[in-house]
């Protein structure tokens, strides 16, 4: 499949909220409460919230493409660290990183990471961090595939009800 990993641009706010809110619903139907999910998919991955992470020059986000037409079936989102561990001058966190379903075995998770981490250490960034949830064992097992080690935990909300994340740190 040809799909096209670039940095994202004004008016991405949409695209950036549908791959949010299909990825969330997809990955934690039956593990997260449905009520929470929709909670979620209204708040932090609203299209506001997008609109805000792109007007954030501090945030660096890249999107996932394939034709026609330049449907969205992944992104990332990089910004400054909001994560309870030790924050050193140089950490960038690695907010969001999400693939449809669909694209799973296509290498789009890596090359979304691959393009961060490039511009990550471009922009003189020298610790990636990031926070999944505990029991996402695909996801932990992808960023300790890509090199990542646990320096901490956190309670994360969604919707009404807290969750176990653990976070996980790279050296770029």
């Amino acid at each position: 499949m040809d799909i096209t990993i670039r940095p994202c641009r004004p008016g991405d706010a949409a695209a950036l909220a549908a791959v949010g809110q299909a990825t969330f619903l997809e990955t934690y139907a039956g593990i997260v409460d449905g009520a929470d999910i929709l909670a979620h998919a209204e708040g932090p991955h609203s299209t506001a919230t997008y609109e805000d992470y792109l007007a954030d020059p501090a945030c660096q986000l890249f999107l996932a493409v394939c034709p026609p037409g330049e449907a969205p079936v992944g992104y990332t989102v990089f910004c400054p660290p909001d994560l309870p561990v030790a924050i050193h001058d140089g950490d960038i966190e690695l907010k969001r990183i999400y693939v449809l379903h669909r694209f799973h075995g296509e290498k789009v998770g890596p090359r979304l990471l691959q393009a961060g981490l490039d511009w990550a250490r471009t922009a003189g960034f020298r610790r990636v961090l990031l926070g999944a949830y505990g029991e996402n064992h695909r996801a932990l097992a992808f960023y300790r595939r890509s090199g990542f080690e646990q320096v901490g935990t956190r309670k994360i909300r969604v919707g009404v009800n807290d969750y176990d994340d653990v976070v996980l740190a790279t050296a770029l």
